[in-house]
């Protein structure tokens, strides 16, 4: 039980990486405060996991919303101890496409609300010497032609990171980044069918996207949220970490054979 006593708020949790991360922190000993927009499918995870969860249903474009779901978590299991800041937007835009309700919208999801709910949550993970975890992307690094936004987005949130964890170091309360690769969850699944590929496309990816011959599992990321989640981190604090399943920097992709 590598998370025992511990209370950690996962937004976006009611489906993929969020939902990963949150069953797997149960699973460790932990506590956890489900939070989306699905509330059916929160309700049948919380349901799932019993009394170790409860569901909070709430938009993150609402100003007042960073408070009500650290509220919820108090008054669920009396404390906070982890914030895993994974809820976000996934936009497809250019810069001849993208409009000024569309970036808006990404800052808000992707990037306001970490930032506002690590405020609300901070005297608690003083407290308890806590740990926030930031779910990034490696398109922070530079991205996509049409992830203008997201990436931007993705970037912001990694220098936030480090931010944080500069300025709270003295505090106790440890700030990590995991910069993640693709990963297979249900949203990816109907974004890239809706771009005209077939159902079984995840099963012929080439190998200059995925060396290994799949992509990755959201299960792998939350395996890796348990380490920096819990005590077996600490004191580090401050770390930006690609999780892909190949080198980023100064990749030379192996040339496939006629």
């Amino acid at each position: 039980m590598r998370l025992k006593d511990k209370v950690i708020i996962v937004t976006g949790s009611t489906t993929g990486i969020g939902r990963a991360i949150a069953e797997r922190c149960v699973a460790e000993g932990a506590r956890v405060l489900i939070h989306g927009l699905d509330r059916d499918g929160g309700e049948a995870l919380v349901k799932r996991l019993g009394d170790a969860a409860a569901l909070h249903i709430d938009d993150l474009t609402d100003v007042a919303a960073p408070q009500r779901i650290v509220a919820a978590a108090i008054k669920a299991f009396g404390k906070i101890t982890g914030l895993v800041n994974n809820a976000a937007i996934v936009p497809r835009h250019t810069l001849e496409t993208i409009t000024l309700e569309n970036y808006e919208r990404t800052m808000t999801i992707n990037l306001r609300a970490p930032l506002f709910l690590t405020q609300a949550a901070l005297p608690q993970l003083k407290t308890h010497e806590g740990s926030v975890l930031n779910i990034g992307s490696i398109n922070a690094l530079s991205g996509e032609a049409t992830f203008i936004d997201y990436s931007t987005s993705k970037g912001g949130l990694q220098t936030l990171t480090r931010n944080l964890a500069n300025a709270h170091g003295t505090d106790r309360v440890r700030f990590t980044l995991f910069n993640v690769g693709w990963v297979l969850t249900e949203r990816e699944q109907t974004a890239q069918v809706a771009q005209g590929l077939p159902e079984d496309w995840s099963e012929h990816v080439p190998p200059l996207y995925a060396p290994s011959g799949k992509l990755i599992m959201p299960g792998a990321i939350a395996a890796a949220a348990v380490f920096w989640l819990g005590d077996e981190s600490k004191p580090i604090t401050g770390s930006v970490l690609e999780l892909e399943q190949f080198s980023v920097y100064g990749r030379n992709p192996v040339k496939t054979k006629d």
